[in-house]
């Protein structure tokens, strides 16, 4: 571990590793926040990004099962789930957003010309602004335009989806999305200290982490306000709580190990979701098929979810004998979102190296 940290200059990084829903390893290294000599401990929490839209997936999915939803119900038009005059406004311009479906959404296939979560100037310059864009700002954008191709007949990555999956699930449970995901989806599975993230240093929790980029990772950029003024592309060069479920959440690693037994299928951790929603998420199709929630659910290599923002890298990677690892750091590389790779040959080498001499132990007890 520290090897890998010192090749790729990481201040700090946190490791949980979980084997048939006990957790028997979790670790603090390098710094949490070096400039106030604060080391990683398990306990710190650390962005996430895109990790949260396993997360989010897995709150559609308990609707599903409370049978508020279904993952088939299209979302846009008369009957849809966003039937109402603002959302109506924004789809005349074609006819199949109509045929947009929650999963559609899930698997990155309804076909959006733009993904503008992470061009926030440019979006308040497009339309002549005086303030950051919200997200109803957003759907505007996105939703005044002409699909890209018919939902359901290709993909692409999506982060203004999950953003709308985070709509759908206050929609439908009537309450905020934070809200809704703390008190019916992570406390039934035994999280507790899962929190949608703030966009400057000022904003951290008490335990959370500091993060850091580097030369090579754009280290500055615009504030996301539009203020002209340059700022860490990390502290204020996103608004990360507009991200919402698709990149929002801080957790330790050792919750999202704590989570993922509680959507696994596996009978050691009460599944929060039934075995219908279980199978739907990790069901294969074929490698131009996003999985819902997760990146990669290929039958042989085990389920695999990433995650990138500036300043963090993240990985949940469950492997097929019902071991999963899980890491993520608080500094950025020149990879972006290609650093994951890394990790994962770094988690099969220490595998190699230490599965079968870890203490046969449960730290979730």
């Amino acid at each position: 571990m520290r090897k890998f940290m010192t090749q790729w200059h990481i201040k700090g990084a946190s490791l949980a590793i979980m084997r048939n829903d006990s957790l028997l390893y979790a670790k603090g290294y390098g710094w949490a926040d070096e400039e106030k000599g604060r080391e990683m401990e398990p306990g710190h929490i650390l962005r996430m990004a895109s990790v949260s839209k396993l997360l989010t997936a897995a709150g559609i999915m308990v609707l599903q099962d409370r049978d508020s939803l279904s993952i088939k119900d299209t979302v846009f038009g008369p009957g849809g789930i966003l039937d109402d005059p603002f959302f109506n406004e924004l789809v005349k311009c074609d006819k199949n957003y109509r045929k947009i479906t929650v999963e559609h959404l899930l698997r990155h296939q309804a076909g959006f010309r733009r993904d503008p979560l992470f061009s926030s100037v440019d979006v308040k310059n497009q339309l002549g602004l005086d303030h950051a864009p919200t997200k109803e700002d957003h759907f505007g954008l996105v939703l005044s335009r002409k699909l890209r191709w018919v939902p359901g007949t290709s993909q692409k990555y999506s982060n203004f989806s999950y953003l709308l999956l985070s709509e759908i699930i206050e929609r439908v449970s009537g309450m905020p999305y934070e809200e809704f995901m703390k008190q019916e989806v992570m406390e039934p599975a035994g999280c507790f200290d899962m929190h949608i993230g703030g966009s400057y240093y000022a904003d951290r929790r008490e335990n959370e982490v500091r993060y850091y980029t580097h030369e090579g990772d754009g280290k500055y950029i615009e504030e996301y306000t539009g203020s002209g003024r340059m700022v860490e592309r990390c502290y204020g060069g996103t608004n990360l709580p507009l991200l919402s479920g698709a990149g929002a959440w801080c957790a330790s690693p050792a919750e999202i190990a704590r989570f993922v037994a509680s959507i696994d299928g596996k009978p050691e951790v009460k599944d929060i979701i039934s075995e219908k929603s279980f199978l739907q998420m990790v069901e294969y199709f074929d490698k131009e098929t996003f999985s819902l929630g997760w990146n990669d659910t290929t039958p042989g290599r085990g389920w695999s979810r990433t995650g990138t923002l500036a300043g963090t890298s993240a990985l949940v990677k469950y492997f097929p004998d019902g071991e999963c690892w899980i890491m993520i750091t608080n500094t950025s590389t020149y990879r972006g979102p290609r650093f994951p790779k890394y990790t994962d040959a770094l988690f099969r080498e220490c595998r190699s190296l230490y599965s079968d001499k870890l203490p046969r132990r449960n730290l979730f007890e």
